[in-house]
Parts: C-alpha cells; sequence; structure tokens
C-alpha cells in the first residue's frame, strides 16, 4: 500500500488523485490512500502569504508526515516548494507539466485592456500583483486567498476581475471562467507554475522505484533550471519573482524577472544553455538579474519584511 500526503483542498485532492492514477497504471491492484493534512497555509487566510512566511506554509505538515513514515509520498504544487528542500527528504518525480501561464477571471470586463479605471482585481501572489501594475498602474490589486472556487466567486460578486493560475482552472474543469490567458510576454509565470513535485524520503528506495517512471524528462529540465534560478536569488513569497523555461532539442532558454512590489522597477532577463546544466542556467541569469539591480530590490524587501517562522528543521 501507498499512502499519498496531501493538502485538503479540492485542487490538492485532484493532485493526489491524479498522481494514485498514475502509480495504479503502472500497478494494476495496487493500493492507495490519501493522508489528508491541513498546513498552515490553509488555516491562515487573511493577510497575504509573504507577512506569514510565504514558501514553506503549504509544506512543512505534509513533509513531517512523511519523515515521521505515517505516508511514503507527497504530492505539491512545485511552486509551493521552498527551493531548499527539507533534510532527508528527495523530489522523486516530476510529472508532465500542465499549462504555466496565469488566467484573468473577469465575468463582466473579460480582458485586461477592458478593465475601467482604478478597476479592482484580486490575486494572492506579489508577482502577479507588481506585474499588473507594471502593465496598469491605475489598477487596485486586493488579496484574496482561499481555494479556486472562492476567488472565483469573488470574481463574480465583487471585485472586476482575480488572477490564478490557468494550470489549476484546467485541472478542476473550470478552464471556462478563464476570460484571458495572459502569453508569458504579458505575465511571466511563478516558477514551476503548473508542475507536480513527488517528494518522498531519500532512504526510501522502494518508493522512488516506483516514483522514477513517472518522471516527465523536459519538466524536469524546465523546473531545474527555474528552480536554480529561484535558490540563487532566494526568494520566497515576499518578493516578485518570476521565471519561465521552455526546452527545445538539447537546450534550455530561460526568462525571468523581479520586479519591486509597486511594479514601478522590473529587471528581465534570459539566458540559454544546455539542457543537462539546466541549474547552472537559472543559476546564471540569477546572477545576471542580481547586477542589474535585482540585488537592490531584494535587499530593500529583506528589509521590510516581517520575521518568518522558526527553520522548518
Amino acid at each position: 500500500m501507498i499512502r499519498i500526503a496531501t493538502r485538503k483542498s479540492p485542487l490538492a485532492k485532484w493532485q493526489a488523485h491524479h498522481v494514485a492514477g498514475l502509480l495504479r497504471a503502472r500497478e494494476p491492484g495496487l493500493e492507495v490512500r490519501l493522508h489528508e493534512l491541513t498546513t498552515k497555509g490553509d488555516r491562515i487566510l487573511e493577510v497575504p502569504l509573504a507577512q506569514v512566511g510565504g514558501k514553506g506554509l503549504f509544506v512543512k505538515e505534509i513533509e513531517d508526515a512523511l519523515l515521521a513514515g505515517e505516508a511514503q509520498v507527497a504530492v505539491h504544487s512545485m511552486k509551493d516548494l521552498p527551493a531548499v528542500l527539507a533534510e532527508g527528504l528527495v523530489i522523486g518525480a516530476v510529472p508532465p507539466r500542465e499549462d504555466p501561464r496565469d488566467a484573468l477571471c473577469s465575468p463582466r470586463w473579460k480582458t485586461l485592456a477592458a478593465l475601467p479605471q482604478g478597476a479592482r482585481v484580486g490575486t494572492s501572489s506579489l508577482r502577479r500583483a507588481a506585474q499588473l501594475k507594471a502593465l496598469r498602474p491605475d489598477l487596485r490589486t486586493e488579496v484574496v486567498r482561499g481555494n479556486v472556487e472562492t476567488r472565483l466567486r469573488k470574481a463574480a460578486e465583487g471585485l472586476d476581475a482575480v488572477v490564478l493560475a490557468y494550470a489549476g482552472l484546467r485541472r478542476l474543469g473550470l478552464e471556462a471562467h478563464a476570460t484571458q490567458v495572459f502569453a508569458p510576454e504579458e505575465m511571466l509565470p511563478a516558477v514551476a507554475q503548473g508542475a507536480l513535485a513527488l517528494e518522498a524520503r531519500a532512504d526510501d528506495a522502494g518508493t522512488l522505484a516506483r516514483l522514477a517512471p513517472l518522471d516527465d524528462a523536459a519538466t524536469r529540465v524546465r523546473v531545474d533550471a527555474e528552480r536554480g534560478l529561484l535558490r540563487r536569488l532566494e526568494g520566497g513569497c515576499q518578493v516578485p519573482i518570476a521565471g519561465h523555461a521552455q526546452v527545445e532539442g538539447g537546450t534550455v532558454t530561460l526568462r525571468a524577472l523581479v520586479a519591486s512590489v509597486d511594479g514601478v522597477r522590473v529587471i528581465r532577463g534570459e539566458r540559454t544553455g544546455p539542457a543537462g546544466a539546466a541549474v547552472a542556467v537559472g543559476e546564471a541569469l540569477a546572477e545576471q538579474l542580481l547586477s542589474l539591480g535585482a540585488a537592490e530590490i531584494l535587499a530593500a524587501a529583506q528589509a521590510h519584511a516581517v520575521p518568518l517562522a522558526a527553520p522548518r528543521r
């Protein structure tokens, strides 16, 4: 039997059931059960993620279950994972990535260009808010937390629009609510958005052998480049950071940005290199961004950041 640790949200459970299906397809008759947990990020919904610790808020309890042997596999949205994993855990597989783009959901106005002056747009992401303000300085962004259905309801009942990950809408069969899907050139996605991380204990050889066939090589290269960038920038949810990699043949191309929270300063860059050195490509682009001014943005954000929670281990 395999136990999969997961959050309780509809999207998290969809992702866990999806992985369970992939495992059963390879081993018919395999018993797979979900081990559902509530994380700190699920409990604190009234304030922005950046004010309560950012990345790691949705994974600690799940990783603790892995380390305690209560589950053999954890299924995460890769973008929720901190750049450095908890000691003793590894990413055993990265299945094929869903569409990583962001989507505007606006039942009344439909597109960003059609939103009226001063329109209210909901998002839980500093990255999205900064890029929205760079595109439309007149917009008022408001923090919207909660599951996908909750955020969609707020777009219909009070706000002029919300911006969500298109991947989540597609996985839940709610893609019809997306009235505009942003090209990466308009709004660069979050690092690893649309990708799943199947995490396991580093010493659990049996589980890692089960997960290995689920790994998608192209997706792994893309997220390695993006997470290499994030690790070097030491970025979480407290600074708007975006990264989007594409693979063609044996080459990976990574585009990224670091922005000030108000969207006034946006430092952009692009780097290409061999797919086999994807992490190094990400790190090199991070160095390029830092030299162009991202270091000052990161330093300013750090100076104004609220203290993070105690270390996860």
